[in-house]
């Protein structure tokens, strides 16, 4: 079977996809004993042999876990300070995991923790829209003002945030509660949106991602996904993706090439 080079790395839980093509680059994949550096690179899993570092690269299980991430914990697999991360709470699993998405150390909620690249790049990727929610608590009154902002998007150092649906409003004099959701969110940027609009934040919590949501699930713990909640992740990430490519935009880009190629000189 032929696949890209990244994504039987990916499969085998060498990393994310991404990761992958990084580990290509740097020249850490070999396919039949010649180093390979080029981007999509195709192999036959069948009869080409493949290392990463040197060492064979071979399909693992893919395993899914929901888990409830605690404060002070970070979402990665290496740190040179050493912290806390959140892979170490799953205990006896050997095959090497890593969280789909970030949450900030003083965020906590929902992470799936897998060995699966596939769904990470599914789950990850804008282009997929997989909707995130999140419970908010912040410091005083939070305003209309304030709330339109968010719904609109706010102007931060790398540009302006997308649009975020905010929801379940509750106000009150020193602290304000709400739900806040979204389709991509860049580092602390939940955060860095209500700072800009006069709010600090006490509270920031993952309630959802997609349809999954498991309220009984309690901080620190974490269960393993059943086959019916990881295809209908798959299925909500090729939903989204099928409806990205007939929107107005697309459609439009759709025309424009087509009716370049037929005005092409040959």
């Amino acid at each position: 079977m032929l696949e890209r080079l990244q994504k039987v790395l990916a499969g085998a839980g060498i990393g994310s996809r991404r990761e992958c093509e990084r580990f290509i680059e740097e020249g850490r994949v070999a396919v039949n004993g010649k180093l390979v550096t080029t981007l999509g690179t195709v192999v036959d899993t069948e009869k080409n042999d493949i290392s990463f570092d040197g060492a064979p690269v071979q399909k693992e299980r893919k395993i899914y876990y929901l888990l409830n991430k605690p404060k002070g914990y970070i979402c990665t697999n290496r740190d040179e300070l050493d912290r806390l991360k959140a892979i170490d709470i799953l205990e006896n699993i050997t095959q090497r995991i890593y969280t789909i998405g970030r949450l900030d150390m003083e965020s906590e909620g929902l992470l799936i923790v897998t060995n699966d690249g596939d769904l990470a790049n599914k789950l990850s990727h804008p282009k997929f829209e997989v909707r995130k929610t999140y419970f908010v608590e912040v410091d005083g009154y939070i305003t209309d003002v304030a709330i339109d902002a968010l719904k609109s998007g706010v102007w931060l150092s790398f540009g302006k945030t997308n649009p975020v649906a905010v929801q379940h409003v509750r106000r009150g004099k020193k602290r304000s509660r709400f739900e806040m959701v979204l389709k991509e969110g860049k580092n602390r940027e939940i955060r860095r949106m209500l700072n800009d609009c006069g709010y600090k934040v006490q509270t920031l919590r993952r309630t959802k991602i997609g349809t999954l949501h498991d309220p009984e699930l309690k901080v620190s713990k974490y269960r393993k996904l059943t086959h019916s909640e990881v295809m209908r992740l798959y299925t909500l990430a090729e939903r989204n993706t099928q409806k990205s490519k007939y929107t107005p935009v697309a459609k439009k880009a759709k025309v424009r090439r087509k009716f370049a190629r037929k005005n092409t000189t040959p």
